[in-house]
This record gives C-alpha cells, structure tokens and sequence, in this order.
C-alpha cells in the first residue's frame, strides 16, 4: 500500500509514461516535474492547464485551491484565469456555514488575483471527516512567452524567491496548535498561522514578473516534498543534474521553532509561497532586480549540471547526495 502523500516518484514516472500521446496541441504533458499542462490553441496561443486538491489543511482551504493552483499556472509564464472548483463535505460537518465560509474564502483570494471562479461541484461526500476542495486553474499565455523546463542547459542557475515552508509553517500552527503549546510561544504560533495571509503562499505576482524580464527559462512551484523536492523535481524535469547550495536557502524563526519542536526538515515541508526560476548565471541580476523592487526576498541556490554530475546539496560545509524525500514532512506528522 503507498503510504500517505505523493505517490513514490519510480511508480508516478512509469504510470505517466505508459499514459497514451494522441493530439499533438498537447505541448507539455504529464510527466514527473511538470506544473501543468500546455495546450496549443492556435494563432500563437496556449492555455495552460492544472488541477490540485487541498488534504493536509482543514481551514481556510478555499483559499488554498485558489493559490496552489495559480502558482502551477504561473509558473508557466501564463496569466491565471478561470477556476473550477469541486468541494466535497464532510456528512457531519456539512451545514450552510461551512459551505458559505469556503466559498467566500475561496472567491476572495479570486479576486486578490483577478481570476474568475467559474463553475465547479458541491457535494456531501461519505466516508469523509474534513473537508475536501479541489480546484482545476486555466491560465494564458503566447506560445513564444511559454516557459518550459526542457529549455534549460547544464550551467543555469536558480533563485529561491521567498522563503522555505511557508505553507507548511501556516499548516502545521494551525492544525498542530494544541501539540505545540507547551514547546513553542502563543504568539509565534499567531504569527505563523498568519503566514497563510502574510506574506501568503501565491507566487502569482512574482512568477508573472520574473517572466516578464525576459531572461527566465523555467519556474517551478515547489509543493509538496518542500524546496529539496522543487529542486530535484526542476532538474529531473530537465534531465540534469543539480548542485544546491543549503546555506542560502531562508528559513524563518517561527518555521526553524516550529519545525524543531515537532521534529520536522523545513527544506522538505510543504513549500506553496516559494518560487524557483532559472536562468543563465549571467542573467540572474535582473530577476533578483525585479524581486528585489517586489520587496521579495530572493537568492541564487543552486546550480544546473549536466546529469552524470549528479544531485547534491551542501550544508554546514557538508556535501551530501540530495534525494527525492519517500513523503512530505506534513503527510509523516499527520499519519502518526
């Protein structure tokens, strides 16, 4: 039985590959790495297309499938547009407030991104104990503006944009508050849970802006498995290999206090708010520029190499293989 959490990335890969390739519009299709998916609707434009639940959070998770699906858009260079959401509730719980509270939830961190919520489906599911969303995002962009991961070379650089763990931190003060008040202050928890909100888990705006430098040749996402899992995930997706550099990757106080009082690895905690782009080491300046100017946070991590140089990370002086976490840190907490 696969545990809780992604699926192992051998078992992903193999069923995606045995997955048929029929319409050549299909520009980006599913495979391990990849964002979304990229479909060629002519006169030189795609739409850009994903879909991703909320099951770790059990609040607030209307604005979770907005965010989380317009990062995966975004992150292709695309503009988020329509989203379709399903919300299955659970039979004990399904009542008009909590309907209204993820609905409203949800179409207010619509319009803090100016997508417009267009359909979707409502049930009241058996079998459940929390609530369920998920949300299909479409976004557009002209084919020549389309960022694409196998565009990148041995050589390229990626900046972190923003911080690690953010959604998990806001995650783990929200649902872990009772475990963690003996060990950590009520007031960072308060600070934590309001990461959701400040600085919040989109990267709609710093995607949308890196792109428009020019210079960037791919983004990711990073989710779940944390930034170590985006690292490896935009390499992977490249066929490279990836040389991190651990010491410059932020991690926040609430995050480090958090994290070490439940025994938890903030480079491999849910990451949603984080944005990798690539670029040429000599067109990094502008897109930290950019960031920069946001007043994002923002740094060079890591370095593209060809694959036989392998997949490594440096901390404290130490270089040591980087490998695919088996799962996220939140899907280990949470089946204990």
């Amino acid at each position: 039985m696969f545990p809780p959490g992604k699926l192992p990335a051998e078992r992903l890969e193999a069923m995606l590959a045995a997955l048929p390739r029929r319409d050549p519009r299909v520009l980006v299709g599913p495979r391990p790495g990849e964002d979304a998916a990229v479909i060629d609707i002519g006169a030189g434009n795609c739409l850009v297309v994903t879909t991703d639940p909320i099951t770790f959070a059990t609040d607030r998770i209307g604005s979770y499938a907005v965010h989380v699906n317009a990062n995966d858009v975004a992150v292709m260079g695309a503009a988020p547009r329509w989203l379709s959401l399903v919300l299955l509730l659970p039979p004990k719980r399904a009542d008009a407030a909590l309907l209204d509270s993820i609905v409203a939830d949800a179409v207010a961190a619509c319009e803090s991104i100016g997508v417009t919520l267009c359909g979707g489906h409502t049930e009241v599911t058996a079998g459940l104990d929390r609530p369920i969303a998920v949300g299909q995002m479409i976004g557009e962009v002209e084919a020549s503006r389309l960022l694409r991961k196998d565009s990148l070379v041995a050589g390229d650089v990626v900046i972190l944009a923003g911080v690690a763990a953010t959604e998990g931190t806001a995650i783990l003060a929200r649902e872990k508050r009772a475990e963690l008040a003996g060990a950590v202050p009520a007031a960072l928890l308060d600070r934590a849970a309001g990461f959701l909100d400040n600085p919040g888990i989109s990267v709609v705006r710093a995607a949308l802006a890196a792109a428009r430098t020019g210079v960037v040749r791919a983004m990711h996402d990073p989710t779940e498995g944390g930034i170590v899992t985006g690292l490896l995930e935009l390499a992977g997706a490249a066929g490279l290999g990836i040389s991190v550099d651990g010491d410059r990757i932020p991690i926040r106080p609430e995050t480090r206090a958090i994290c070490d009082a439940l025994g938890v690895d903030p480079l491999r905690l849910i990451a949603s708010g984080a944005l990798l782009a690539a670029t040429r080491a000599s067109d990094a300046g502008p897109v930290l520029d950019v960031l920069q100017d946001l007043s994002i946070p923002a740094a060079v991590v890591a370095e593209l190499r060809a694959a036989p140089e392998g997949r490594v990370i440096s901390l404290a002086g130490r270089t040591q293989p980087l490998e695919l976490p088996a799962r996220d840190e939140i899907a280990r907490l949470f089946e204990q």
